[in-house]
């Protein structure tokens, strides 16, 4: 099918969600959230985990006067019992500027990289484990087969003792 200047053309939309609704939540600080959870890298796309959800959730409304978190589900994409999350169109307060949320963020991942489990190293032997290791490596089969032999008089007996019927009565069979 050919286009023709008769054939109408959607209209372009807002590509962010602008509603004067707010929600009656208290303001975001982005200062008592965690760096790792918001990211303004590129301030004019700002996101920030919402704190009922857990997803990530763009701000609206960078360059007016009030900032919100964009209205959002709680469930997955394509589910249909979609619900609104409580956090939708809560307002962020930017108590902090962008260059303290870079340093935070460093400084939040130089404590994680400290915290970070370095090589592990082999515990030391002690003399007793070190010797029984060092003979096990030493034994050769006619070694072990000799062993079992001065042990067998050993298990011969206990075996014989545990066959035996103690004095007194003996048990009754039903």
């Amino acid at each position: 099918m050919a286009i023709t200047a008769a054939m109408p053309t959607a209209k372009e939309r807002p590509h962010r969600t602008r509603t004067r609704r707010v929600s009656n939540l208290p303001a975001l600080k982005l200062s008592q959230l965690p760096p790792s959870h918001i990211d303004l890298r590129n301030p004019f796309k700002a996101v920030l985990v919402c704190t009922d959800c857990r997803t990530w959730v763009p701000i609206t409304g960078i360059q007016s006067k009030v900032q919100k978190l964009v209205p959002h589900h709680t469930g997955k994409a394509g589910v249909a019992a979609a619900i609104h999350c409580r956090g939708s169109n809560r307002r962020i307060d930017f108590d902090m500027t962008l260059a303290e949320w870079r340093q935070a963020l460093a400084d939040a991942i130089t404590e994680a990289s400290s915290r970070q489990a370095t090589a592990v190293l082999p515990k030391a032997f002690s003399q007793a484990t070190d010797r029984t290791l060092r003979a096990r490596a030493e034994r050769t089969p006619a070694g072990r087969l000799a062993d079992w032999d001065a042990v067998l008089p050993y298990v011969a007996e206990a075996d014989k003792r545990r066959r035996a019927m103690p004095a007194g009565d003996t048990p009754r069979s039903r």
